[in-house]
């Protein structure tokens, strides 16, 4: 995805350039500071959304993000950027709720910055004050030092000058259907389609493929719309990961590349890692360092990719789901999927745009997230059974994947990869008991869980300081010590 950076203040170009400069990895194809009458705004931008900003110059809008009804908005806007200024101008802030995409903007107008996010928070945004004047940028890194008050702007909101903040969407759950599961699959199967075409459109792209059924059902369905595709895997010798997208990049026709890693590697890039992600909880951390060398193996071949990331939200893939009562799970499922934005959407966005890399997230596609949250909790469990998860999701695939990766039980990130437990097994040698117990405690009153992550909270901290815990997503039921 793109960097933007802005304060509400004339002539501070020198303020955001730095700014900016601390995020050029999101970039690679071009950057421009904006000097505006009210407002001083940065942008920079990667290959696979030069085509969204080819004006962004002409007008004091800049973009985070894709929107892809973006014609839809007005009449008369020639690029992304000029439909958003145009709808705002027209239709007041409330236009930001029919936006189609993943997207984090601003807009300079008469009486300030108006800001805005989409609603699961695919595209990221942090604001703050500087002198009274609000402040924003994509990554956190790139306030420190000149922001006070830094914070998440909320997912499904946006800010207006005078009014403050407002939320215009938030996900919730919804009346389940009625029709039986042979419907409810073809037409989820449809919107699935409808979803991936969106973001094949337009331009070269490929897959993140782990050969779990999230990826492996991005991959099929997105080989069906493309003439080539090349997919991406990466994971320790001997991973299942490797052994299952082998066998789906075969069974649909990519052309599929894969990397394996050793621990070695991984303790490597790991401060990296942390740089980009800024987080220490665990078990995203542990994840991200697969994912940040598939990116970059993917970046080496292609623009952008998609990912599978909220398959596991929407139709009920994590373990510990299998044991609740249907009625209880769409509360839950809704619950996680508001989660997303600073924990697995935060993963999948930075180690994405840590190589000027797009991440895109068909299931999290407003007309498949609209129809998941509807489908019959039945629909996505069938009791304990092993490979049983996401139930209505395999049956929308039937046919387009192998019976090996349909029926394979789900497996967390890092255990699919071969990552397994090696990075807490080699945390635990570097820090005693004693240690963790003196350590553990975090300045706003809680906690690190683990050895592991006291492990990473030390990088974390060498690279940011004392940052306010907050500001950092934690994995909701993650171990505890």
């Amino acid at each position: 995805m793109a960097g933007i950076v802005g304060i509400a203040a004339p002539n501070e170009d020198q303020l955001v350039a730095d700014a900016l400069s601390k995020i050029e990895h999101r970039g690679g194809a071009g950057s421009t500071i904006l000097s505006l009458d009210r407002a001083t705004f940065g942008q920079a931008w990667p290959g696979a959304q030069e085509t969204h900003v080819t004006c962004v110059e002409q007008h004091a809008v800049v973009l985070d993000g894709e929107i892809h009804n973006w014609t839809d908005l007005g009449v008369g806007a020639t690029c992304p950027v000029e439909a958003l200024e145009l709808a705002y101008t027209c239709a007041g802030p409330e236009f930001v709720a029919q936006l189609d995409g993943p997207f984090a903007f601003a807009i300079a107008g008469p009486r300030g910055i108006f800001l805005a996010r989409d609603q699961l928070g695919k595209a990221p945004l942090y604001y703050g004050r500087r002198d009274g004047a609000i402040c924003f940028a994509s990554e956190l890194k790139a306030l420190l030092g000149w922001a006070d008050h830094i914070a998440h702007f909320p997912p499904g909101h946006y800010y207006e000058p005078d009014v403050g903040l407002r939320r215009y969407a938030r996900i919730e759950a919804a009346d389940t259907l009625d029709e039986d599961a042979e419907s409810v699959a073809a037409e989820l199967r449809d919107r699935l389609v409808s979803s991936v075409r969106k973001r094949v459109d337009g331009g070269e792209v490929g897959a993140w493929l782990s050969g779990g059924l999230d990826s492996a059902t991005m991959t099929a369905l997105a080989r069906r719309q493309v003439s080539e595709l090349p997919t991406f895997a990466v994971g320790v010798e001997g991973a299942p990961d490797l052994e299952y997208a082998q066998a789906v990049a075969e069974f649909v026709g990519t052309d599929h590349h894969e990397r394996v890693c050793g621990l070695d590697e991984m303790l490597l890039v790991l401060p990296e890692v942390i740089y980009h992600l800024e987080s220490f909880d665990a078990l995203l951390v542990r994840s991200s360092l697969t994912n940040f060398l598939v990116g970059r193996l993917a970046a080496e071949h292609v623009p952008a990719v998609l990912s599978g990331e909220g398959g596991d939200e929407l139709f009920a893939g994590y373990s510990y789901l299998r044991g609740m009562e249907p009625a209880e799970l769409p509360a839950e499922l809704v619950d996680i999927t508001r989660r997303l934005h600073n924990t697995a959407l935060q993963r999948v966005d930075r180690c994405s745009a840590a190589h000027g890399l797009v991440a895109r997230t068909a299931f999290l596609g407003r007309e498949v997230v609209e129809y998941a949250l509807q489908i019959p909790p039945e629909m996505k469990l069938n009791g304990d059974t092993p490979g049983a998860e996401k139930w209505i999701l395999r049956r929308a695939m039937d046919g387009l994947l192998p019976t090996s990766v349909l029926q394979r039980p789900k497996a967390k990130f890092w255990q699919g990869a071969g990552v397994g437990d090696q990075l807490a097994g080699h945390a635990e040698q570097l820090i005693s008991d004693q240690e963790f117990e003196s350590e553990r405690a975090l300045p706003d009153g809680t906690g690190l869980n683990t050895r592991e992550e006291l492990f990473y909270y030390r990088i974390f901290r060498e690279q940011f300081g004392d940052v306010d815990p907050a500001l950092v997503g934690r994995t909701k039921g993650a171990p505890v010590a």
